[in-house]
């Protein structure tokens, strides 16, 4: 039996549809468990009927040991980025589309909440990435992403030109819309529109995928994810028509001479799913893949 949890913090889109009953719901059905509840502040101060508690993600962070995120797989995105050095497990309950991570839906809500706060669940690690800009040797400016770094066009209707480096080995110079360094979560996401492979999450591995390469022969490309990736902006390029973009939502500018690394970041995510979580099965039902029609 696994560890139980008794402080749970609610973390949610603002604005996502059903956010305001859904929280409601869930924290009626915490406290009648009698769990200590947290819902972010932000979002406590605009629900007319919370009677539960509310604290600053910091405090949230700080005070509970397990996170409910409620919204899609962004707002979970969102919440590992700023939880990542906490070692604090989330869960995701989906108001998305398609939640790969988010994968508890609205309607087994109770029963699956019920079987993982009684300790029947199952728990992975996930790892992310930081990416970093800047001067070789000199400190620079970075973000964390637990799908994908993208570097990419910014502003111009024409190809950029860049090396890519792994381990301090040159790869290969090549001019494209951008490049896709993706993580095995990151793999059904950005990476997968631009061509790139499904990554089981328990590898320890990165794909960098091009966007709309100029030669039909660069390919997505499997790396260890202990590797370190350098992209350099070269060529006719201007840097300033460049940018580094973590998870679609953080961004970093780059400059002349800058170097953009990216790899592991220090600290993991711990995802929490009910009992029986098949990855695979996960796959089949959100890309609608099809099945073998049963004999009878």
């Amino acid at each position: 039996m696994n560890r139980q949890f008794h402080s749970i913090g609610l973390i949610a889109r603002h604005h996502a549809v059903g956010v305001r009953r859904t929280l409601c719901q869930l924290g009626e059905f915490l406290h009648k468990r009698n769990h200590n509840i947290l819902l972010e502040s932000s979002i406590a101060n605009e629900l007319e009927n919370w009677e539960f508690g509310s604290a600053t993600p910091e405090d949230i962070a700080k005070n509970c040991d397990l996170i409910i995120v409620v919204g899609g797989d962004g707002t979970l995105l969102h919440a590992a980025r700023s939880m990542a050095d906490q070692d604090i497990p989330l869960l995701g309950i989906n108001l998305g589309r398609l939640g790969f991570l988010t994968d508890i839906s609205t309607d087994n809500m109770h029963q699956a909440l019920e079987q993982i706060l009684d300790g029947d669940y199952e728990e992975e690690e996930r790892f992310l990435l930081q990416a970093e800009v800047g001067k070789p040797g000199l400190p620079g400016t970075s973000c964390t992403a637990f799908n994908d770094v993208v570097v990419h066009k910014w502003n111009v209707a024409r190809m950029i030109e860049f090396e890519t480096h792994v381990d301090g080995r040159f790869v290969e110079t090549q001019r494209a819309d951008g490049l896709i360094i993706a993580t095995p979560t990151g793999s059904t996401a950005y990476a997968l529109s631009g061509g790139g492979p499904l990554l089981d999450p328990a590898l320890n591995a990165l794909v960098l995928v091009p966007i709309c390469p100029h030669t039909l022969s660069n390919r997505p490309i499997v790396v260890s994810g202990d590797c370190k990736i350098d992209i350099v902006i070269c060529g006719r390029t201007d840097p300033k028509n460049v940018r580094v973009t973590c998870d679609g939502d953080s961004s970093l500018v780059s400059s002349a001479e800058d170097r953009i690394h990216i790899s592991r970041y220090k600290h993991s995510i711990r995802l929490i799913h009910p009992s029986g979580h098949d990855h695979f099965s996960l796959l089949r039902h959100k890309l609608g893949w099809s099945e073998h029609p049963v004999k009878n």
